[in-house]
Order: C-alpha cells, then structure tokens, then sequence
C-alpha cells in the first residue's frame, strides 16, 4: 500500500481510537464500543506488522476503496462469505437508489433552456456528477464531474460534491469563488489520491454562459455555422487547495447548443481496441446540429453502442445537452 495512503488510514485510525476512548469513559458498558475499540487497535497493530490492507484469507490485496469506507475491513471481496456478500449488494442497492434520487429532474426546460442529460454508471454506483441547480437570481448553475477511480468511493466523493454544490449556490457569489471554495473544502477533507475533474457554469436568460473547465473533457460549442471545444484553464478540484479558476464566456443564439460529456464517452472502446474519441464526437454531433438534445443523446448513446458492439461499459458516462431556446 502506498505509504501516503496509508498515513492516511493511520491517521484516521487513531482519531477514531481516541473518539472511542472517549465514548468508553462515559459509557463503560457499552460492549459495542469495546468492540470497536479492539478492531481499530487490531487495524494499528496491523500497521505496525506491515499487513495491513492485506485479505487474511488470500493474502491479496484488499481493495483500497473498500477500505476508504471502512478501513477496519480484513477480507477481500472475493473471500466475504454468503452474509456478506448478500449484505453488500444490499447496501450497493440502497446507494445506487440514493444517487439516482440525486440527480436533477428529466424536465429542466426553462422557458430560455432546453436540457436534457443521460447518466450511465458502469457499476452499481457512480464517480460521474450531473446537476442543474436553480439560482436565486433566475440564472441556472450546471454542473458535470468525474471523479477519478470507480466504486464505492468515487461515489462518496461524488456525493460529497453534490452536497458542497447545492449548500454554497445558495448565496449569490461570483462562479470563479463559488469554484475556488468548492475545490478548498473538497481538497481539505478527501485523500489526496481522489479528486474530480469538472466543467461548470451559469446560463443566463440572454443566451450568455459563464463556463470554468477544470481539467475536463472538451465541451463542445455547437453554433449555427461553427463548432469549437473549450480548453481547460486550470487542473482538476481536490488537487491543490488555494486554486484560482478562470471563467470563460461566450454567447449562444437560439437553437445553439453546448455538448458536455464524461469520459466514459470518449474513451469508449471498439472490439479493436479503438477509443471512440473526441474527434468522432465533434463530428456526430455536428451533423446532428438541428436535433433536439434529447435525440441528440439518443442518437449519440446508439452510436457508441454500435461502435463497443454492445458490450458493457468500462467506466461511467455521462452527457448533458444545453440548447437556447
């Protein structure tokens, strides 16, 4: 295990430990807490031996996201016994359920607006982060993350955006400091090995976007007689924590439209081994310039399927299409 990663755990081992020793004191009885109490000094003496994160059945490697949720875990998914196993797929079941119940509405258009999206994960739960965020000011926040690894704990991290997301949109602050804050507060309390790129942005009633791309995929511009991409300005949230971030803006007329999308998409492969590519995306999406964004998506998820054959999807994908009325 990487050094770093595990000073982590060690970290947040002996911050539970000293909670629990505390919790004892007041409760001496409580043959809950006692227990606890041993499997954390059970986790820190394994430290000390230099076995753990080490499966106790195999001796493989347990898995690290596994861990970030719960680092007092012995085993590795493949030897949890038929309890367990039916005990994760049921908490899998419950956190894919509240994820979903995260996701913006279906029906988003504003009357100015007209956004639809599609949210694939490749697994029970999902790194991506998709979210349309109604401002006080009649302006819409938009908002799409990948959060890097899969799992569990690309899933928390994601759930952890969403939340700094809708809690700081409440007051009326500049995109550029709203994204400075999110990137503090996401960098001060997740592992340095975790982090989300992201596009974002606010669209207003006149057809202007104000647009932040932090080491994201491309968003696509798709004018009447032009289509261009985006650059990233600055690295991704949760990286650096005293990041300053550059707003780009730009004007869509009505019937123009902006294209985001996940990695998911782009780097979808083909029975040879071919990545779907940002190229092919630019050039679909540009010949389906005057189709509505939900057929645009339609059209765009069939074209990958056809592109992979059918097969299943190695990583979360995710597109939202924004066309001014």
């Amino acid at each position: 295990m990487d050094a770093i990663l595990e000073n982590n755990f060690r970290g947040h081992l002996l911050d539970r430990r000293k909670r629990l020793e505390d919790a004892v004191n007041l409760k001496s009885s409580n043959d809950y807490l006692l227990h606890l109490l041993k499997e954390v000094n059970s986790a820190l003496e394994r430290m000390d031996k230099g076995t753990y994160g080490i499966c106790e059945v195999c001796h493989d490697p347990i898995e690290e996201d596994r861990l970030l949720v719960d680092p007092l875990i012995r085993v590795c998914l493949g030897d949890l016994d038929h309890h367990q196993q039916k005990s994760l797929e049921m908490d899998l079941e419950l956190a894919s359920k509240m994820q979903n119940a995260l996701l913006p509405k279906k029906d988003l258009d504003s009357g100015d607006w007209e956004i639809k999206y599609t949210y694939l994960p490749a697994g029970p739960v999902s790194g991506d982060y998709c979210d349309i965020i109604n401002l006080k000011n009649g302006e819409l926040l938009f908002v799409l993350a990948d959060v890097t690894g899969k799992g569990v704990a690309a899933s928390l991290l994601m759930t952890q955006i969403h939340a700094i997301f809708h809690s700081l949109s409440a007051f009326e602050i500049p995109l550029e400091k709203l994204l400075e804050q999110v990137n503090r507060l996401i960098c001060e309390s997740t592992a340095y090995s975790h982090f989300a790129t992201l596009v974002g942005g606010k669209l207003h009633k006149n057809g202007e976007i104000e647009i932040v791309n932090a080491g994201h995929c491309l968003p696509i511009v798709l004018k009447k007689y032009d289509i261009i991409n985006i650059d990233s300005s600055t690295v991704p949230l949760g990286i650096f924590c005293n990041m300053e971030y550059q707003v780009q803006k730009l004007k869509l007329g009505s019937g123009e439209s902006l294209i985001l999308y996940s990695d998911g998409l782009s780097e979808a492969r083909g029975e040879t081994e071919e990545e779907y590519g940002e190229k092919r995306i630019m050039d679909f999406v540009q010949k389906n310039y005057n189709t509505s964004p939900q057929n645009l998506i339609d059209s765009l998820i069939n074209d990958v399927n056809e592109f992979t054959g059918g097969s299943k999807l190695l990583d979360d994908l995710t597109i939202m299409a924004i066309k001014k009325l």
